[in-house]
This record gives C-alpha cells, structure tokens and sequence, in this order.
C-alpha cells in the first residue's frame, strides 16, 4: 500500500487536538455540470444504496445520471443563497462558533474544522491538514444526532480509509449519535418555542426526518428507533399530548418501502381533515439543505394547502441557534476527556517542548 507523504517534523513542535464536524456535502454550484459528480459520489456509496453493484451501476450510469441532475439543479437553485450552499454555509458557520465556544473553555491548543463526506471540502483533504497543522488527536464529530449506517457510518468509513494510508495515525474518537442527548433536546425545544412566541402555536406539529428504506430496520440499522426517541424526547419537553404531534419520514427514492409514515402523505392527510396550521420541523436535520428548505418548506407546504390546510408554517433548523452551539460544545467535550485541559499552562508547555527538542538534537537529531 502507498501511503500519504508525511508532513515535515520539527522535535518540540506543539501537539494540538482537533475537532471535524462533519455533514453529508452540497454541489459546488446549483447546476446540472456540478451535481452530476456530487451525485454520482453520493450515490455509489454502498452503504447509501444497498442494491447489487453491477445493476445499480448500470442505472445510476445508465438513467440516474442523465436525467436526475437537471432536475435536482433546479431545485438546488431555489434555495441557493448569494453566500452559496446554505448548508455548506451554516456547516461552515457552525464550526467557527463551536471554535468560539470552546475557546471560553478550553486552555489547551485545540483547532475546529468541518468537512462533507461528498463534495468539498473532502473529509480527507481536511484530515490531512489537520495533521500537518499538529494535531495528534482528532474527534470526529458528525452533524448527524440519529445513528444511521447510510450517514453517519459512511463519514466514519471515509475517516478511516484516511487512516489506513497514514503512516503515522493520530489518535482518533468518533461520536456514534446524541439523538437524546439532553442539551441537544434542550436546544430543539429552546428553538421551538421561540419560534410560536414569534409566530403563535400550531394545531399539529410535524416532526419530519429524512428517510431511509424499511429494509435497513429489519437488518438492525438503530435509526428509526432514535427518531422515535427524539421525537417522543422534544414532544415531552414541548409539553405536546399525543395528538398535538406527528412524527414522519421524509425524501424516500425509488420504489422499495421506506420508513413511514411519509411525510407529504401526512400532509396531504392533515389537509384534507381540516386541520387549520400545521408547523413542520426537522430535528434530525441540524443545518437548513435542500430537504428542508425545498422538500419541506416548498413541496411540503403545497401538499398541505393543495390538500384543504389553511395555514403551513415550517421551522427553520437549528443552523447557529446559541442553544445549538452549546449543545455542539458540551457533546465535543464530553468526547474530549483527557485530550484537552481548562488549566493547561502555556508558558511550562513551551519550556518543555524546547527542552525535549534540546535533548534532541543533542543526541543528534537534524530538525
């Protein structure tokens, strides 16, 4: 195997730790030339499509790739923003005020970066400059609170192919979910009911999640069990009453079962009962994307209202709420035992790296 050219090593050169954040990836542009890569990556994972590799090959190849693109560009269009992506913006966003947060906490040299684990800026590119900036130890920390092969493992299985062409590995955590994670609740309940305190209260409230096929349950994926959790975990915190929610499953593809209830399908049904206003949020997604800007907001709201509902009202994700940020920095931290310190001393640290690299060279080291 060959692996990746070590960056150049200097004795007494100082050892950080390094957080990723990691999302799923946006096109660079919203156009048919840019999502035909994006979408081809995306959809040659095999853990995203479970279907036998030389079939699936030839109709990703053979339809998907012709005819998807054009399609998925205009509606990558209508939620594009002058700053770009908005999920590569508020990822991006994220990751500077987990930086600030943890910096009122932190003594230690740490860094913060994000990566997406398709498109730009790649999961190993960044890991690489993690490495060569000094960090030793890195946690990966996916945007992702529900567990699910199709997400979070697959940014897991990108970090660690990384690791296998690494000769000298740092030392590495991943964080698996945090979909009951207190202050993550916290934060998804905080944003709520701010936002009816704007807005006033809704008579059904729908909690929407990305979907994934119904086979991926039967073969023990935990995702649709903590989508539950998450779900029954914000409606206790809200105070709702069983019939005051409903929890869904949104973007299925092709024609296998997926999770259900679908989403639109639930909207549809909510507007032909009459239901005067329907509020939508999306707990699992934790920065606003197509899902949830065009999926939800847009399509979801014509379902409803083209089915008989009065008034559809969708609530933006949780992006850079602080609630959220602190959420993110207490999740980090706890991940973070022992590798990083609120009492580090600078002064002694720097002493101690000259000294070690004195010694060093001494015995006859060149750098």
């Amino acid at each position: 195997m060959k692996y990746f050219k070590e960056p150049e090593y200097t004795h007494g050169q100082q050892a950080r730790t390094g957080i990723l954040l990691v999302n799923l990836g946006t096109p660079e542009a919203p156009t048919a030339r840019a999502l035909r890569p994006y979408l081809k990556q995306f959809l040659s994972d095999p853990r995203v499509v479970e279907i036998p590799r030389a079939v699936w090959w030839l109709i990703l190849n053979g339809i998907i790739l012709n005819t998807r693109p054009k399609k998925s560009a205009a509606k990558y269009a209508s939620i594009w923003t002058s700053e770009g992506s908005p999920l590569k913006v508020h990822t991006e966003k994220q990751a500077k005020l987990l930086k600030g947060w943890l910096g009122e906490k932190l003594a230690s040299p740490f860094m913060v970066e994000y990566a997406m684990r398709y498109g730009h800026p790649a999961i190993p590119d960044t890991l690489a400059r993690m490495k060569a900036a000094g960090c030793d130890r890195i946690l990966i920390l996916p945007a992702y609170p529900q567990y699910a092969a199709s997400s979070t493992a697959t940014a897991f299985d990108d970090v660690y192919a990384w690791l296998q062409k690494t000769r000298n590995q740092p030392a590495l955590r991943t964080v698996k979910h945090y979909h009951d994670h207190p202050a993550y609740i916290h934060a998804l309940a905080t944003h709520v009911r701010e936002y009816w305190q704007m807005h006033g209260r809704p008579d059904v409230l729908v909690m929407s999640f990305h979907g994934v096929p119904r086979y991926t349950l039967d073969k023990g994926d935990p995702y649709h069990c903590e989508c539950r959790k998450t779900g029954r975990l914000l409606a206790g915190a809200l105070g709702l009453e069983p019939g005051q929610f409903r929890l869904t499953f949104q973007s299925r593809f092709g024609r296998a079962e997926w999770l259900q209830p679908y989403t639109d399908k639930t909207l549809e049904e909510l507007g032909r009962e009459g239901v005067g206003r329907v509020d939508v949020v999306a707990p699992g997604f934790t920065a606003d994307c197509l899902e949830t800007l065009e999926e939800l907001a847009m399509e979801g709201r014509a379902s409803f209202i083209g089915a008989g509902g009065k008034e559809f009202h969708y609530i933006p994700a949780l992006n850079e709420h602080p609630q959220w940020i602190a959420a993110l920095g207490r999740i980090a931290l706890e991940n973070l035992g022992g590798w990083v310190s609120d009492s580090w001393d600078r002064d002694a640290d720097e002493q101690a790296r000259q000294t070690s690299k004195n010694l060093a060279l001494n015995l006859g080291a060149r750098n």
